[in-house]
């Protein structure tokens, strides 16, 4: 199945938050396990797809360290993640038109699932949906995402002619596919968004059974 993903599936992370709880410290550099944040999700990333791109808007020739294609928001204004999400669908439509698939991940989960393409494209595929996204916890996870490359077209319009900023928001006008991942000891869609939280990824690095809830 991951071979299947790797060949109809590119990666995104999502790198392009102000990270004001964490002192305006780009998340992609901060330390985790003595590696960087983004090093962490691009190993989980890289062999799920068959490329992969960041999106971000500062810091991004320090990012070229980790992957080939930096992407910036391709709307004005800080848009927030759907402004990264239509970076990757027009990325893809213009240089790589053969790839069905984004798969999106923030860049401060680094627990997500090594399964996690496989398991959206399936769920994808099965109900012939627009859009797969992970849920855990009660919780469904847009950010943590698979858009079918088609969708381009429709998001830049609801990002430039009505001003749309909620993932939730665009995702809910879609046909949608939900994969639960409810017994990981670790819950994979715990993201980092203060010190106290890139300290207890830390523990729960090395002792899964604390949990991400």
């Amino acid at each position: 199945m991951q071979v299947a993903a790797r060949d109809k599936v590119a990666g995104l992370v999502l790198a392009g938050g102000r990270a004001r709880r964490m002192g305006g410290r780009h998340k992609a550099f901060l330390e985790l396990g003595g590696r960087p944040l983004m090093a962490h999700v691009l190993d989980r990333l890289r062999p799920q797809v068959g490329r992969v791109a960041i999106s971000a808007n500062a810091e991004r020739e320090r990012l070229l360290m980790f992957a080939d294609t930096v992407l910036a928001d391709p709307v004005p204004g800080f848009a927030g993640p759907l402004a990264g999400v239509l970076a990757g669908l027009e990325w893809l439509r213009e240089e790589h038109p053969a790839t069905p698939w984004l798969l999106t991940v923030a860049v401060d989960t680094p627990f997500f699932p090594t399964t996690l393409a496989a398991d959206l494209l399936t769920a994808a595929e099965r109900e012939g949906a627009a859009v797969a996204v992970a849920a855990s916890g009660g919780r469904m996870h847009p950010v943590c995402g698979l858009w079918s490359a088609n969708l381009a077209e429709m998001l830049r319009e609801a990002l430039v002619e009505e001003g749309l900023r909620k993932v939730d928001a665009f995702v809910t006008r879609l046909s949608v596919a939900r994969v639960s991942y409810h017994d990981a000891v670790v819950d994979p869609f715990f993201n980092l968004n203060s010190p106290e939280d890139l300290v207890r990824a830390g523990s729960m690095m090395q002792n899964p059974t604390e949990g991400g809830g």
